[in-house]
């Protein structure tokens, strides 16, 4: 489709907007036990309004939707924000399934359309995810798509009413290109 940034065999990515609201924030709904305590995606009208506002206005933020291919139905969510132009050419990512996608495999496809995207058109250099160390699904994804482990930070992020720690992990596009970089996704 014309609106797809990429497309993989399962799923297309394409940006997030403010038409998106009824069926993002119903799969919001329907995934809060997936989401908590991790994250917490806009589950009203309102909230999503700020939200997508925010992604779509932003020039140092791209809201993504990794939907199927087939139904065209939204299977998750990859935002880049903080994007940094410039020498560091760095952008820090965030992301969630949607409790009908997730152990499917649509999100590992999504990520890598994602990394794809970021590296070329966007033309960044560096990726990072910043992941709560005992979110074991947000870890096995960043690693699938070769992510390495570059550290840890105590009361990183402020999550759920408290500043919580973090492992740092990142992607370069040296990593993605080199001979044995990580799998296409």
């Amino acid at each position: 489709m014309a609106d797809h940034l990429a497309e993989g065999p399962r799923v297309a990515l394409r940006p997030l907007a403010l038409t998106d609201a009824d069926e993002f924030t119903a799969r919001a709904r329907e995934s809060r036990e997936l989401h908590e305590p991790w994250l917490f995606p806009p589950r009203g009208a309102e909230a999503f309004a700020g939200y997508a506002g925010q992604l779509v206005d932003d020039p140092t933020r791209r809201g993504l939707l990794v939907c199927e291919r087939d139904t065209g139905a939204i299977a998750g969510f990859i935002n880049i924000n903080n994007i940094v132009r410039g020498g560091f050419r760095c952008g820090a990512l965030g992301y969630g399934a949607f409790a009908h996608a997730a152990g499917r495999g649509l999100m590992s496809e999504g990520l890598g359309l994602v990394v794809r995207y970021a590296f070329g058109p966007l033309g960044l250099h560096r990726l990072e995810i910043n992941v709560q160390p005992a979110n074991a699904a947000s870890i096995a994804l960043a690693r699938r798509a070769g992510f390495r482990l570059e550290g840890f930070s105590p009361d990183f992020l402020f999550v759920d009413g408290a500043w919580r720690d973090h492992e740092r992990w990142a992607l370069t596009a040296e990593m993605l290109s080199a001979p044995d970089g990580p799998a296409s996704g």
